[in-house]
């Protein structure tokens, strides 16, 4: 690692577009003071935010260390931090960080650090890791020994995650991993909250449309009131999970969101399975909040457009607030059937766009020419 002839120590926060921009940004409003704060000594940090797709075209994290080094090499800076939102496996494990104490890096994986308290958890990340990487030990001449577990307090705040392997031709000479339910359970939500499923809510124009037509009309229709009013709620729940996983199912069918590994490896298919059901949750959460805003959008309309006394004359029972909730209810089940048909007249496009993290995106295109060749 280089030290600033000023005795300023030049930090570079390379981060991927969209959200991992969005966390370096924000997190460098505060790390110089933090940074200066923790090490002591009248110690000074300068913080730098670059945002470019280091990670375009692979996921290899040797390949992904050397271009992160070359980088560093081109510019003025003492330390480089990158931050990506694309899930990195190494050795059969899901990788967390990549560390470099002889060339000064470090790679971060933001899925495995969780969907909660995200920007928290990644600023505490890189803290640890620029401080350990401008301590003594990381300007020796030696450097540190192969895989020692320099960043104690990383790990305990973030358990489970672990030091792992790290092969002797790797840029890397400290690696941490996370492994196990709980490790994967992380990936998970943190891919999902990575991919940012309510911007499947605008993403999807047409099916919105299709549904919001769909539930006007069901509002005033006398033969859903009678449904509605004698359906128990098990079945209401039922008809709530079935057009729900509906919508889930046609939209990753019609888009082909469903990822196909064509290598036949326990990795590959650990792989497959992670993308696959981080697919399914996306779009589970982005349709339940379709669903749910349509339950308002169609108690609203049906207050201002139902008759209490024709609500009445047709499925004798009064209509009061407990007949407004469940017509609503059941009115949104059949609304979100009718959007599912209108997503087909949305492009395949759109719905990735809307599904997806760019990085993802990105990601999936690349594997989809990898299979076309």
């Amino acid at each position: 690692m280089r030290v600033s002839s000023q005795g300023v120590t030049v930090v570079a926060l390379l981060a991927d577009p969209d959200a991992p921009t969005e966390i370096a940004q924000r997190m460098a409003r505060i790390l110089s003071t933090r940074l200066a704060d923790k090490s002591g000594q009248g110690r000074r940090f300068d913080v730098e935010v670059v945002s470019e797709p280091f990670t375009a075209g692979t996921e290899d994290p040797p390949t992904l260390m050397r271009r992160i080094m070359d980088r560093g090499r081109a510019e003025n800076w003492d330390i480089v931090v990158a931050l990506t939102d694309l899930p990195l496996h190494s050795h059969g494990r899901k990788l967390v960080m990549d560390v470099s104490h002889e060339h000064g890096l470090a790679l971060l994986s933001l899925p495995p650090l969780g969907g909660l308290r995200l920007q928290t958890r990644a600023r505490r990340a890189v803290e640890e890791a620029v401080l350990g990487l401008a301590g003594p030990r990381a300007t020796g001449a030696e450097g540190p020994p192969r895989n020692e577990p320099l960043l104690g307090p990383f790990v305990s705040r973030l358990a489970p995650v672990h030091p792992g392997p790290v092969g002797e031709e790797e840029t890397a000479d400290l690696r941490y991993v996370v492994s196990g339910p709980r490790g994967y359970v992380r990936v998970l939500v943190g891919m999902v909250r990575a991919n940012r499923p309510w911007r499947l809510v605008p993403g999807l124009s047409k099916a919105l449309a299709a549904a919001l037509a769909t539930g006007a009309v069901a509002t005033v229709n006398s033969t859903i009131w009678g449904l509605a009013e004698y359906l128990s709620v098990p079945r209401l729940v039922i008809a709530m999970v079935g057009s729900v996983g509906l919508m889930v199912g046609w939209l990753i069918i019609d888009a082909q969101l469903w990822h196909r590994s064509t290598e036949v490896s326990p990795e590959a298919r650990q792989r497959a399975r992670l993308y696959n059901a981080s697919t399914v949750m996306t779009v589970g959460i982005g349709v339940l909040v379709c669903y749910g805003g349509l339950i308002v959008i169609n108690l609203v309309w049906a207050l201002f457009i139902i008759n209490g006394q024709v609500f009445a004359s047709v499925t004798r029972t009064p209509l009061h607030a407990a007949e407004y909730l469940t017509l609503s209810w059941f009115v949104a089940s059949v609304a979100t059937v009718g959007g599912a048909l209108g997503s087909g007249l949305e492009s395949d496009e759109a719905i990735r766009a809307a599904a997806y993290s760019k990085r993802e995106q990105e990601r999936r295109h690349m594997l989809q020419d990898d299979h076309g060749d």
